[in-house]
């Protein structure tokens, strides 16, 4: 079915437009499951809502916290999440997607320690003492859309016959050597190190939506070590893995996964070889099962990449401006998360997995993930855009039974637009007086 924009009132409305639509849509009136706390290691979660790394693109140059970061994470805070999931933080300098994402480094360590210290006082002084949300940071390569300064720097795992030809990339653009990579690694283990050092409860280890070790998963044509086979595929985020582990065995492993890409084969990872549009779970669900025996205790399940096919990774109503419109209705592109996360679950059910795709269905949003919980086809909600539009969407929905129709996320991709414009993002109608002038500025620079 065609596109179409939320008009979904009442639940009758949306479960009639699902039933038209032959999709199962786990809907129950019963919001307790979400007040369930989930364990995730030797920790606990207060709750079964969390929040997605959205990277805001306001920190400092040298990669700090700046103050609408502290600003974004305290509003976080103070909604009720029972996890806290800190966004795309580079480990290397050259692996930024803008000039303003997070780095971690030695450099900049005390003040992502200060930021997760703030965050988890404001917590507390919400909801008491022992309301204490589970972190993650998530360490981040940005490889082919790598953007640490003004201009565009890429950093390639393989040349891909579609995304190359999009972003003007020439054929003779050097690949990321080997011996880079098993550097690159100790990069993410002085990173993970210094993770623990500060006190998050976590690290993932993000390898999702095309960035580097999304497409290494990918990595069909590429020579050497890590291209062609399965195991040279996963190699890095494996060895990865392991060698966190051994290094610092106190620190939850995490991984936000595209267990889906949606792009063509041989460059797409989790599809089927003749069809683009289905999924081939096949080698993705045989490396969950390699990262739970490696050590991953949580997966946060995503798919598509938000620059080229952002329907897949997070439905909408409205796309940034002069994109296309899918030719898709996005309840499908809901379902089709649900399930995703759903397989994951099935396959290894001794991994928590954290579930993504809520934030279209606006006030409907907490009944949907209830119905997935009590289904099993995942441990956590997970929250994006509709956290940036509503941070207290756990409390209203623990404390109240509901969220307030009128204050949802709009799904209207203006955060998304913010950042293709090189600002700081956050939501545009809900927040209009912080950043309501960033959207404007970029919108005249990008006229201009």
């Amino acid at each position: 079915m065609s596109h179409s924009r939320f008009r979904y009132r009442t639940s009758e409305q949306l479960l009639d437009e699902a039933a038209r639509l032959s999709i199962d849509l786990p809907y129950v009136s019963d919001l307790s499951r979400l007040a369930q706390p989930v364990r995730i290691g030797a920790a606990k979660t207060p709750n079964a809502l969390g929040i997605h790394p959205m990277e805001g693109c306001d920190g400092t140059v040298d990669g700090s916290p700046d103050v609408l970061t502290h600003r974004r994470y305290l509003r976080f805070a103070r909604g009720g999440a029972g996890l806290i999931w800190f966004e795309a933080t580079a480990v290397t300098a050259e692996a930024r997607a803008n000039p303003r994402q997070l780095c971690l480094s030695p450099q900049t360590a005390s003040s992502l320690a200060l930021l997760r210290q703030q965050t988890m006082s404001a917590a507390a002084d919400a909801f008491g003492p022992h309301h204490r949300p589970f972190t993650v940071i998530q360490l981040a390569h940005s490889g082919r859309y790598s953007r640490p300064v003004d201009h565009s720097a890429p950093i390639l795992a393989h040349h891909d016959g579609v995304l190359d030809d999009v972003m003007g990339i020439r054929p003779d653009h050097p690949l990321i050597g080997d011996a880079e990579l098993d550097r690159l690694q100790d990069s993410y283990i002085a990173a993970a190190r210094l993770a623990a050092d500060i006190g998050f409860d976590g690290v993932d280890i993000k390898s999702c939506h095309r960035y580097l070790l999304s497409e290494l998963l990918a990595a069909h044509t590429r020579p050497g070590r890590y291209g062609g086979s399965f195991e040279n595929r996963t190699r890095f985020l494996l060895e990865t893995v392991r060698r966190i582990r051994d290094a610092v065995p106190d620190l939850q492993i995490t991984i936000r996964l595209n267990i889906f890409d949606a792009h063509p084969y041989p460059w797409g990872w989790g599809v089927d070889k003749t069809c683009t549009g289905l999924p081939d779970l096949t080698e993705p669900l045989r490396l969950v099962r390699l990262l739970y025996g490696a050590g991953v205790s949580l997966i946060n399940v995503t798919a598509g990449n938000p620059y080229h096919s952002p329907h897949v990774n997070r439905p909408f109503d409205r796309n940034v401006i002069g994109a296309p419109t899918p030719d898709e209705h996005p309840l499908y592109g809901v379902s089709r998360l649900l399930d995703l996360a759903a397989a994951v679950k099935r396959a290894e059910p001794r991994l928590v997995v954290m579930g993504t795709g809520y934030s279209w269905l606006r006030h409907h949003l907490g009944n949907v993930g209830a119905g997935v919980l009590e289904r099993a086809g995942a441990d956590i909600i997970g929250v994006g855009r509709g956290a940036l539009a509503y941070p207290e969407f756990a409390h209203d929905l623990l404390v109240y039974g509901s969220l307030d129709p009128h204050r949802t996320c709009l799904t209207c991709s203006c955060c998304t637009q913010i950042m293709r414009d090189h600002g700081q993002t956050g939501c545009v109608p809900f927040d209009r007086n912080t950043y309501g002038p960033i959207y404007d500025r970029g919108r005249r620079a990008q006229s201009a």
